[in-house]
């Protein structure tokens, strides 16, 4: 079981692992979805040039690395005992927090919607940048 899993698009990797090494400084335990390439073939080349590659793959349903992906962020999801999401996210992102919150997650929302959508209702907290929730777990 980890403390929290990240969610957010893989645009955002430098956001991302930069919340998650603060978490991890602060003792806390997360898995990273940008732990893996969204390029495996080129994990050196920026996050919109290996979004360029993965958005071009014909049959994702099928991709082994697609199917990995998902099976470690599926149990990213399973594992963690609260959910970030770090906006602005995609479609992706979007449909993990619904998973998160059918699985009984508490889900924490950093960042502003772009326009108001019931939903985001299934957020039980909510910040308005990293640093605002990172203030937020020294008084937890």
């Amino acid at each position: 079981m980890t403390d929290f899993t990240v969610i957010s698009r893989f645009r955002n990797k430098e956001r991302v692992q930069a919340l998650v090494a603060e978490l991890r400084k602060r003792g806390k335990t997360c898995y990273d979805f940008c732990e893996i390439p969204a390029d495996p073939k080129n994990p050196e080349r920026s996050p919109e040039e290996q979004m360029a590659i993965h958005e071009a793959t014909e049959n994702f349903y099928t991709d082994p690395h697609f199917i990995e992906m998902f099976r470690c962020d599926l149990d990213g999801l399973k594992n963690a005992e609260k959910v970030i999401m770090l906006l602005p996210c995609g479609n992706a992102a979007h449909i993990e927090a619904g998973i998160a919150y059918g699985l009984g997650k508490h889900l924490i929302l950093i960042g502003e919607p772009e326009k108001p959508e019931t939903l985001y209702l299934i957020f039980e907290e909510r910040y308005l940048d990293e640093e605002e929730f990172l203030k937020s777990l020294h008084s937890v």
